[in-house]
C-alpha cells in the first residue's frame, strides 16, 4: 500500500470539496449552539445508518428515542438497543480523541471496538485469534497470525501518507475492513475510524447511508480486486454532502432549499434540476425523497452550464 501518484478522486469533485472546505474554514470559529446541533444530528444519523448497514432494524425515529430518551422499543432485541447506544458512545469517543489530537494506533482502535461491542462480544476490544470467513465474500481475510503485523503496517502508513485527506480516509477504511482485525464489528469500527481521521484533519464527519449499502459493498469488493477509485469517490461524495450540510447552518446563500423553490430563479424546471442533481452535475443533496440545493450552488451551476 504505497502512496499513489495518480489521484483516485475525480478532479471536479475534489475541487468542489476543497472550495467548500475553504468556505467552511473562513466561518470558524463556529457558534457553540451550531456545533452542538451539528454534533447531535451527525451522532444520530451516523448511529442509525451505520447500524442499519449491518442489519439493525431500529428506524431513525426509534434510534432517536433510544439515544435521547432512553426508551425501549417494543419488538426490538436487546442487542439492537445496545448497538444503538454503543455506536453513539463510540461517536462521542472519536470526537474526544480527535479533540485531544491522539494519533490512530492500536490502543485507540481497540478502544473504539470495545465501546462499539460492549455487552455484545466476548472478545470486545481484542484483535481476533481465530480465522474467519465473510459471508457472501469470495475473499478470505488474512490469517489470524498476520493481523497485528498488518495493523502495524496500516497504522504506520496512514500516518505517513501525503495524499489528499479524503483519499487517505478511503484507503484507511478499505484496508481496515480488508484486514478484518476483529471477529465482529469491523464495519462499524471502520466507519468510525474514517470519521476520526476526517475530524482530526478538520473535516466534518460523514454518514454512509443505508440507501447506498449496495454501492458501498460493491465498491469495497472492487477495491479488494485492486480498483480503489470507485470507493474513494464514494467516500468523497459523502464528504462533499457533509460539507454542504455544515455550510447550510450558516444560512444566506448556503441555506438548503428544495429544488422546487430554487427552480423559480432559473430557466429550468424542477424535474430538469433533479436530473442534473442525480447526475452529480448540480451540487445537491437528497433528504428523504426531495432534492435540496443552495442559491450558491445554483449560481455556480448557471455560470458553468447555464443557457
Amino acid at each position: 500500500m504505497s502512496n499513489t501518484d495518480t489521484p483516485l478522486i475525480q478532479e471536479k469533485l475534489l475541487s468542489r470539496i476543497n472550495e467548500k472546505m475553504h468556505r467552511l474554514n473562513s466561518l470558524r470559529p463556529f457558534p457553540a449552539d451550531a456545533v452542538r446541533k451539528l454534533h447531535e444530528e451527525m451522532r444520530l444519523l451516523h448511529t442509525y445508518h451505520s447500524n442499519a448497514i449491518e442489519g439493525n432494524t431500529l428506524t431513525l425515529p426509534e434510534t432517536k428515542l433510544v439515544l435521547e430518551d432512553g426508551i425501549t422499543i417494543g419488538g426490538k432485541s436487546l442487542r439492537e438497543h445496545l448497538e444503538a447506544t454503543n455506536n453513539a458512545k463510540a461517536f462521542d469517543l472519536i470526537e474526544d480523541i480527535a479533540k485531544k489530537k491522539k494519533p490512530i494506533n492500536h490502543v485507540v482502535i481497540q478502544q473504539i471496538h470495545e465501546v462499539v461491542t460492549a455487552g455484545i462480544l466476548e472478545d470486545s476490544g481484542k484483535y481476533r485469534t481465530k480465522n474467519v470467513r465473510i459471508s457472501g465474500s469470495a475473499k478470505t481475510p488474512p490469517d489470524r497470525s498476520k493481523v497485528t503485523k498488518l495493523m502495524d503496517d496500516l497504522i504506520e502508513r496512514i500516518a505517513q501518507y501525503k495524499n489528499h485527506t479524503v483519499e487517505v480516509a478511503a484507503i484507511l477504511h478499505h484496508r481496515f475492513v480488508e484486514i478484518h482485525p476483529f471477529i465482529d464489528g469491523n464495519g462499524r469500527v471502520s466507519r468510525l475510524l474514517t470519521n476520526l481521521y476526517l475530524i482530526a484533519q478538520g473535516y466534518p464527519p460523514v454518514v454512509l447511508k443505508i440507501e447506498d449499502r449496495g454501492k458501498y459493498y460493491r465498491f469495497l469488493i472492487a477495491a479488494d480486486a485492486g480498483n480503489l477509485g470507485p470507493f474513494a469517490n464514494f467516500i468523497a461524495k459523502a464528504v462533499d454532502e457533509s460539507l454542504t450540510m455544515y455550510l447550510s447552518i450558516f444560512g444566506g446563500p448556503n441555506e438548503l432549499l428544495p429544488l422546487k423553490v430554487l427552480a423559480g430563479d432559473t430557466p429550468y424546471s424542477q424535474e430538469y434540476l433533479s436530473l442534473r442533481a442525480r447526475q452529480g452535475v448540480l451540487d445537491a443533496v437528497k433528504m428523504g425523497k426531495i432534492w435540496y440545493s443552495s442559491r450558491h450552488a445554483i449560481e455556480q451551476y448557471l455560470s458553468e452550464h447555464g443557457k
